[in-house]
């Protein structure tokens, strides 16, 4: 697996080592997010392993959900370039932030999915999304026999009057596909877009709730960061059919 993206590495070949011994070779390793949030909009906490067939209840007491996660369209920016990388940033300058994703699948009791093909990708702090030759902020990961991967990346900027949001696809084989959206708390992108680079554009006062995608399914598909360092971290499990 490449970090930086030089030697791509092909998706088919990555889905043909799924479930054997090659995914494990070809996972990312992951420490336990904390945070967690999963497709009900509830903390919930990461599976632990494969041989567990439901999440624990939380720390804080909540049992988690293990629901299907809200599916939308990937949009006219999605680009499939096998970057095989955990760190997607590719020197763009923005707030950082760490995305921990759990892949589980519902119909199974919420075991976890090792081997899936996990595709991110978003616009920058200026809102644009990279195109043609560029690979900035888009990624692939391979979940680990717990079902996680981490993508290294920056807090997305807004554009056409959008809610701002992460695009994340799960491949768990070569036939089947989940695509969703991730999305942000309002309070926090407030905060964000005072800082630079940001605020080289006057942000929308309400980054949200204009967006009537987010009033839709913002409820399930919001994050919930904490600070981690000089950005934030946040971990979302992915229910699959």
């Amino acid at each position: 697996m490449t970090e930086n993206g030089s030697s791509p590495t092909s998706r088919r070949a990555l889905l043909l080592a799924a479930g054997s011994a090659g995914a494990a070779a070809l996972a990312s390793a992951c420490s336990g997010p904390a945070g967690t949030r999963g497709a009900a909009g509830q903390p919930s906490a990461p599976a632990a392993s494969s041989a567990s067939p439901s999440p624990s209840p939380s720390p804080g007491g909540s049992t988690p959900s293990c629901v299907l996660t809200v599916e939308s369209g990937a949009g006219p920016y999605y680009l499939d370039l096998d970057r095989v990388r955990s760190d997607i940033t590719e020197g763009r300058d923005g707030v950082p932030f760490r995305l921990d994703l759990t892949v589980v699948r519902v119909s199974a009791g919420c075991r976890p999915v090792a081997g899936a093909a996990v595709d991110v990708w978003h616009a920058d702090a200026s809102g644009t999304y990279s195109t043609g030759g560029a690979a900035f902020l888009r990624g692939t990961q391979v979940a680990d026999g717990a079902g996680r991967c981490t993508f290294r990346t920056i807090v997305p900027g807004w554009y056409a009057g959008l809610a701002p949001h992460i695009h994340f696809k799960v491949r768990p084989d070569s036939r089947t596909e989940t695509t969703a959206q991730l999305f942000f708390p309002e309070e926090l992108l407030v905060k964000v877009y005072a800082r630079p680079p940001y605020d080289r554009r006057r942000a929308p006062e309400h980054p949200n709730a204009r967006d009537s995608r987010y009033r839709a399914s913002g409820a399930a598909m919001t994050l919930a960061p904490v600070p981690d360092g000089d950005g934030y971290r946040a971990a979302y499990t992915v229910g699959i059919a």
